[in-house]
């Protein structure tokens, strides 16, 4: 058989001992660490990679009284985690088949109260307990022999997927990988090797043994979807089913697949509520005995599927369905070990033997929390401004850019140092893909904020200037750092590590430069800008099919005022042209080349496509408009923000 798993016994035997004894010695060696941590307890208890305390927390005695008093009668009223007849933990309302009709503001006979977590155990002892086996696991990673092209698609994963999205609790998922134990599932194993497909084939080598013995890598996602199925067939789901659902979901919609897409999603969705994961499980464990362990892969899928909700909404123009309730998993990561591991752009291939990318420190820990509260506050933006359903009104809008704008700034004040990028200060290298993605997605949610006020929503009657040129000014400004810190990727990883959500942004941008464009024809620092953005929508369409829906969008409207998009965009295969300057540059061998003011450290990866390149310019000019921008602006129709409508998408090839 030509799949993963064909490779079960294969895949996990025993290293020789001359590698188990040095990797012995490391497990010392972090426990040692582990040790010494649990006789520091300050410094445990300073850690800032879990979640910060909520801004409006209750302090005072009284609400504190309060606070406990509201949780236990919403446990009396909560009906909580039971195991079924099938063996899963699950959840029913006392509505259900599953519970006698009573009062439902009574205590159920059976459920255990509600659990304050501070009475039971203490969340140091938990976080040490987590990262220590964390810790244990990743050393134990190394015993195990997986053969290519298995192991390079695993690394492919951890790499560019797991840091941003969280899907897949790594110690546990390897762990069991080597035990066949309750986290790992052959069907998960092809979806992680169907989704790095399209970043593995980057090597030669693994392309190779891809297109030889595996349908190109095809292979693995036809496996994947029968053995989905039959999992759902038979009715006993689990959290890697939830897992596998969603990276089936990502590889669709980037495939432009929306039905495929949207289907898989809801399906996991679905499953978060029947395993009862919506439940923070901590406080309402009920009848279930949930382990650290358990409650750590609970409370990250929660979030992991709370993230891809807000994405794939804003990806095809749909209503959320993940809300965040009193009910539902906190904001909390006791391991964050992850958040000091070192990050290196794994696959890339060089063409300087002599330069390499510095090992970094991933920062993934606070980079995932920090997301996940992003996405929160983006909720709220997606439903009182851009429900397609409900049709807000202008007075909704206003109130929700009202209430949520200073949510935002507070959000980016809070964020750490080691997570910001500065665009008018760009480093030499990009940090870490999840890094980037992060501060793009900052900046394309700012834009989404502020859109609707541009083209003539919200409160139009007001004292004083019109906070309408602000707002334009802030919307250019971030659709300005985006391309600027996308471009900054591009020159580090090239084009090919581009996630859906990075080319997302860099659409999201286009948008704001597009009406620039519609309200003055003549703005040719809006046109280049613009230029930038659809010459690498035109590249990132070659990877992501999803894409031609958002240059057509692009497209018909520039047609619509007259210019002609061939033109604009139009030139030779290994020609360079400069948004900033216009000029024409011969790039050899269609590599990647640095502008000049970045020094030699610089990396000049191959790549087989065209990469156009943005010139930093943050100078007085670069925010500059037109001076009847702002009233022609108002009068204008804003580019759809979904990319995923493309005509005949479901007949496209299932590309890798």
């Amino acid at each position: 058989m030509s799949t993963a798993k064909a490779t079960k016994k294969s895949a996990f035997s025993c290293e020789p001992c001359r590698r188990r004894k040095r990797l012995e010695e490391r497990i010392k060696e972090l426990e040692d660490q582990v040790a010494n941590l649990s006789k520091s307890p300050a410094s445990v208890a300073g850690s800032s990679h879990s979640s910060p305390p909520v801004s409006g927390a209750p302090d005072a005695p009284s609400q504190t009284a309060r606070h406990a008093s509201d949780e236990q009668a919403m446990s009396r009223s909560f009906r909580s985690l039971k195991i079924d007849d099938k063996g899963s933990i699950t959840y029913h309302g006392a509505t259900s088949f599953f519970n006698l009709p009573s009062d439902r503001t009574g205590p159920s006979s059976g459920d255990v109260p509600f659990l304050d977590p501070s009475t039971s155990d203490t969340d140091r002892q938990r976080r040490e307990r987590l990262i220590h086996n964390a810790w244990h696991q990743r050393a134990m990673e190394d015993l195990s022999e997986i053969p290519e092209p298995f192991q390079h698609l695993l690394n492919v994963h951890w790499c560019w997927i797991q840091p941003l999205f969280n899907f897949i609790y790594r110690p546990v998922f390897t762990r069991d990988m080597q035990s066949m134990g309750p986290y790992y599932s052959h069907t998960l194993l092809n979806a992680v090797i169907s989704h790095s497909i399209r970043w593995g084939r980057s090597d030669p080598s693994i392309k190779r043994l891809l297109d030889e013995s595996y349908q190109g890598g095809t292979v693995f996602g036809k496996h994947a979807r029968s053995m989905l199925f039959e999992e759902l067939s038979n009715g006993v789901c689990t959290i890697p089913t939830i897992q596998t659902l969603l990276l089936l979901s990502a590889q669709e919609c980037s495939l432009g697949n929306s039905t495929q897409a949207w289907t898989y999603s809801g399906i996991a969705f679905r499953l978060l509520d029947h395993l009862g994961i919506c439940v923070d499980s901590q406080r309402f464990p009920g009848s279930v005995p949930l382990s650290d362990e358990e409650l750590e892969i609970r409370r990250r899928i929660y979030w992991g599927c709370y993230f891809w909700d807000k994405l794939i909404c804003l990806y095809l123009g749909r209503s959320p369905s993940l809300q965040h309730t009193s009910i539902s998993p906190s904001h909390i990561m006791f391991d964050d070990s992850a958040e000091n591991d070192l990050w290196v752009p794994f696959g890339i291939p060089q063409t300087d033997t002599a330069w390499k990318y510095p090992p970094t420190t991933a920062h993934s820990a606070s980079c995932f929390m920090s997301m996940c509260r992003l996405a929160v506050i983006f909720n709220e933006i997606l439903i009182h401004m851009y429900d397609p359903l409900s049709q807000n009104t202008d007075t909704e809008i206003q109130e929700c850019l009202n209430s949520q704008e200073p949510l935002l700034q507070q959000w980016w004040d809070q964020l750490p140092t080691h997570l910001k990028i500065d665009p008018v200060s760009l480093p030499a290298l990009a940090p870490p893909s999840h890094i980037v993605t992060l501060n793009c997605l900052y900046h394309a949610f700012k834009i989404l904020l502020y859109r609707p006020m541009l083209t003539g929503r919200g409160e139009r009657e007001c004292e004083g200037p019109s906070p309408v040129q602000g707002y334009l000014v802030e919307s250019v400004t971030s659709a300005t750092s985006i391309i600027a810190i996308f471009d900054l990727f591009c020159r580090t990883f090239t084009m090919n590590y581009c996630v859906l959500s990075l080319a997302y942004c860099v659409y999201i941008a286009s948008s704001i430069f597009l009406l620039q464009v519609q309200a003055a024809p003549d703005d040719q620092q809006a046109m280049r800008k613009l230029t930038y953005c659809i010459q690498c929508l035109q590249q990132v369409r070659q990877i992501s099919p999803v894409i031609a829906s958002a240059l057509n969008n692009i497209n018909k409207e520039l047609t619509a005022v007259g210019i002609a998009v061939g033109s604009s965009v139009q030139q030779s295969p290994g020609a360079h042209q400069s948004p900033s300057t216009g000029a024409s540059l011969a790039i050899p061998g269609g590599t990647y080349q640095t502008s000049p003011d970045m020094g030699r450290q610089m990396p000049v990866p191959s790549h087989p496509v065209y990469q156009p390149s943005f010139s930093h310019n943050f100078g007085p000019d670069a925010m500059s408009m037109e001076p009847g921008v702002f009233e022609a602006m108002s009068t204008l129709e804003p580019l759809s923000i979904r990319v995923g409508a493309i005509p005949d998408s479901e007949n496209l090839p299932n590309f890798p």
